[in-house]
């Protein structure tokens, strides 16, 4: 049996085209339904989306091309880091005693550690190309804030960036990349919006969300014509970019001879890192190959699949941003303060909610004690340190292993490790000296936010 652990691919098999779920909805059974305008509830228009994005990525968020052109300037930026590799954790594989094959897409090869430039290299292209001078933007964990100072340092364009206030005390270091890369970083809620300084007045002490901090960016956006917005996950041209990721995994199981695989395993929070992952195999699917089993894992503490209402929702706290219907907690949902800071978000993308909902993705969540201690096999065993939100995946996939092994099953499972976790050490240390605690799900706290849920007659 070999025991090739890599597998690489050459600069000249970089992606030449993003792919576009919007072309296979119908045929994957999806309705989900159009993206409504906060205060009319009607169907959004182009102009509607225009204060906060370019004309180019308009075009991708409502579009139905299968496949659109990666622009050169944005491939030659994907070179410092793509195509990334793909492992066969051999070691892991041994530690669980499983006749599992057990592959895993590595994106923490970035130079911001994450999956996320795979989208903010675009979109701060796509703005520069429009004129844009600034992108506002918020961040839970950081990664996605890292991704666009990045960016934007790359292209030229200055950046803002708002972080939930739990994480800027929990990942300074993240924090201090921003900055390292020009951005400038703001707790939020924060007093520079009316958004933040409304949700200061109610409660001084919260600990924000991803929800309020959207509210903060948003607002800044519409208030300056020089001035975009940009997101890391949730709408359909961020899931769009990301879908490099599988495209490279389909031509790297190849070369390891692995067949087509059994189970996909990818973390979920707003989405962007498991469609990228999961989107190229279905669309191999619609085009006649088997579909494998697609499973997505997300916290316990912010279960938007799982327990959360399938719904048309606010993306943000202050309702500013369209609507959509997606499987969410209510825009008012503040979560608690687990360290897998990028599943924070109260609701999700309205793809993978309408991929759920229609059966053709599970999903599954685990508290954050478990998805820990799976990490710190994983870890002794691969070596590369686990971002908290990545090791929802590491978890889910080590469930499948202990299955296959249950059941004498020669399963070939692959996961995307979508981050390293080199800026998370401190909730690492928290779970080793005992610090950590599971939360249970809120379930009065989200029946309270479900209440505010838009009444929308589709």
């Amino acid at each position: 049996m070999s025991k090739q652990t890599k597998f690489l691919l050459d600069e000249s098999e970089l992606s030449t085209h993003w792919y576009n779920l919007n072309a296979d909805a119908e045929a994957l059974g999806l309705d989900m339904g159009p993206v409504l305008n906060p205060k009319t509830h009607e169907p959004v228009t182009p102009d509607d989306l225009a204060p906060l994005f370019p004309e180019a990525l308009i075009e991708q968020e409502m579009g139905t091309q299968r496949h659109i052109e990666i622009p050169e300037a944005v491939r030659d930026v994907y070179r410092l880091w793509r195509p990334t590799p793909l492992y066969r954790a051999h070691r892991w594989e041994k530690e669980l005693d499983t006749p599992a094959k057990i592959f895993y897409k590595y994106e923490g090869t970035s130079p911001t550690g994450s999956h996320k430039p795979n989208t903010s290299v675009p979109q701060a292209y796509y703005n520069k190309e429009a004129g844009v001078k600034r992108l506002t933007t918020e961040t839970g964990a950081g990664q996605w804030g890292s991704a666009l100072s990045f960016a934007t340092q790359m292209l030229g364009i200055e950046c803002e960036v708002y972080m939930v206030k739990v994480s800027y005390e929990q990942k300074p270091y993240r924090r201090v990349m921003m900055q390292t890369w020009g951005a400038s970083v703001t707790p939020s809620p924060s007093d520079k919006t009316q958004a933040g300084r409304d949700v200061l007045a109610r409660d001084p002490d919260t600990t924000g969300s991803l929800g309020i901090a959207i509210s903060e960016a948003v607002e800044k956006a519409v208030q300056d014509p020089n001035t975009k917005y940009a997101l890391g996950s949730v709408l359909n041209h961020v899931l769009l970019h990301q879908t490099v990721i599988g495209q490279e995994v389909l031509k790297q199981l190849e070369i390891a001879g692995a067949g087509w695989p059994d189970v996909l395993v990818g973390c979920t929070g707003g989405g962007s890192n498991f469609a990228g992952f999961v989107y190229p195999f279905l669309e191999q699917h619609v085009d006649g190959r088997e579909k494998p089993r697609i499973v997505a894992v997300e916290p316990s503490a912010t279960p938007t699949l799982t327990k959360g209402h399938y719904a048309y929702d606010y993306g943000d706290t202050a309702r500013m941003t369209p609507m959509v219907r997606m499987h969410t907690l209510g825009h008012e949902f503040v979560p608690p303060p687990i360290h897998s800071g990028g599943l924070r978000y109260h609701g999700m993308s309205p793809q993978v909610s309408a991929l759920v909902h229609s059966g053709v993705v599970e999903a599954i969540s685990t508290p954050q004690m478990p998805m820990f201690d799976a990490c710190e096999q994983f870890v002794r065993c691969e070596g590369i340190l686990p971002a908290p939100e990545a090791g929802h995946a590491v978890w889910g996939a080590r469930q499948e292993a202990l299955k296959a092994k249950e059941a004498g099953e020669e399963k070939t499972i692959v996961f995307n490790l979508c981050g390293h976790g080199h800026f998370d050490l401190a909730a690492y240390e928290d779970y080793r000296e005992g610090r950590l605690e599971d939360y249970e799900y809120p379930e009065e706290e989200v029946n309270k936010s479900l209440a505010d849920l838009p009444s929308v007659s589709m």
